[in-house]
């Protein structure tokens, strides 16, 4: 069987580097409300491990009842799916371990919980994990999918000069820190309103604790989207495509629908052999040495009105790779969860009631 983890502080881990990690309250939250994610795409005889098995199991009923309301899929409800780590967990049992993400504190947790650690990748190999997640891996794919239609720029920097030389020729640009969770790890810079000094401290303490900075050109973002994809033994397969919401960098939600669906959502600012080019090139060019297993690539629609008179319709771009993310993401509970044979476009959404962490489905009317 396959043991299946969620673990969302898994960004903010692979940041610490450590093995006792602690994550944050809200980390702890999410994993504990949300453990059950893998279930909805698990196959049968596969365990879920999660903090608590009954909330596991009431979350996950809740929601495949509504996903059988709204026709995106017949989820079998099947009780003993989950088990807890006070659970005892016969290693002999389990072929293989997935997690949302590998970092050192997760392959700690399993081995005290009698995990056979064969099953689990080195520390040598969750450094190579932990290096290929670094910020610059996306800088270094972006120049190779340059094409017409597309823009993107990223450097790496670790002195102030450097970030002020690219602020007086942008005028607006990003910092963003080489490992960081969910908009967070990200400051915004404006030659008009925030120039660098305003975020010095936060600049040297990023280089301190983690070796440099990403600066990036501010893009006039119209929509974010990403492509989804799994790394084997015989290469990079595409998934599928990835519409998602954020607000300042933070997750809010998924679109779920065909991939005709989304295709002609995308299509609508740029020609759709555009995204074509971009998923043959990621398939062709990503070099991730020995990781297997899921990952997605972010992109952005993005238009430049700076320099058109208000009458003129804007023109829209692609940028093919605002980062790479070397987990699972949402986006492939998205791809889980989608309807495979109508274009009815529902919504998934992650949502804080003040108490708990929530997943809603909703049909977009």
């Amino acid at each position: 069987m396959k043991l299946m983890i969620f673990n969302p502080e898994h960004d903010i881990a692979l940041a610490s580097n450590l093995a006792n990690f602690t994550a944050p309250h809200a980390g702890r939250q999410l994993r504990a409300d949300l453990g059950f994610l893998p279930a909805l795409w698990a196959e049968e005889g596969d365990r879920v491990l999660v903090d608590h098995v009954e909330s596991a199991e009431k979350a996950f009923r809740r929601v495949a009842h509504r996903l059988r309301q709204l026709g995106c899929c017949n989820l079998p409800v099947v009780d003993g799916r989950f088990t807890s780590a006070k659970q005892a967990v016969r290693s002999d049992l389990v072929s293989d371990v997935q997690p949302w993400g590998w970092n050192l504190a997760l392959r700690a947790a399993l081995k005290r919980a009698g995990i056979d650690s064969a099953l689990m990748p080195s520390e040598e190999q969750i450094a190579l994990i932990r290096q290929l997640s670094h910020r610059r891996t996306a800088a270094r794919l972006l120049p190779l999918l340059q094409m017409e239609g597309t823009v993107g720029e990223s450097f790496e920097c670790t002195t102030p000069d450097e970030v002020e030389a690219l602020l007086a020729r942008y005028g607006q640009v990003v910092m963003k820190a080489p490992w960081s969770s969910s908009g967070r790890g990200l400051r915004f810079l404006s030659t008009e309103r925030t120039p660098f000094q305003m975020q010095a401290g936060w600049f040297r303490n990023v280089v301190a604790q983690q070796g440099s900075v990403m600066v990036e050109p501010y893009y006039n973002k119209v929509r974010d989207f990403g492509m989804e994809f799994m790394a084997a033994d015989d290469g990079i397969h595409y998934l599928g495509l990835s519409l998602f919401h954020t607000v300042n960098g933070a997750y809010e939600g998924n679109i779920l629908a065909t991939e005709d669906a989304k295709r002609e959502i995308i299509s609508r600012y740029i020609p759709e052999c555009l995204l074509d080019s971009v998923e043959q090139k990621i398939v062709e060019s990503l070099d991730l040495g020995s990781y297997r297993g899921p990952f997605g690539v972010d992109m952005m629609i993005v238009t430049d009105i700076s320099h058109q008179p208000s009458t003129v319709s804007p023109q829209f771009f692609l940028h093919p790779c605002v980062e790479i993310n070397l987990r699972r993401t949402m986006g492939h509970v998205a791809l889980a969860i989608s309807p495979t044979d109508d274009d009815i476009l529902r919504v998934m959404r992650v949502v804080y009631n003040g108490t708990n962490y929530q997943l809603k489905i909703q049909r977009i009317k």
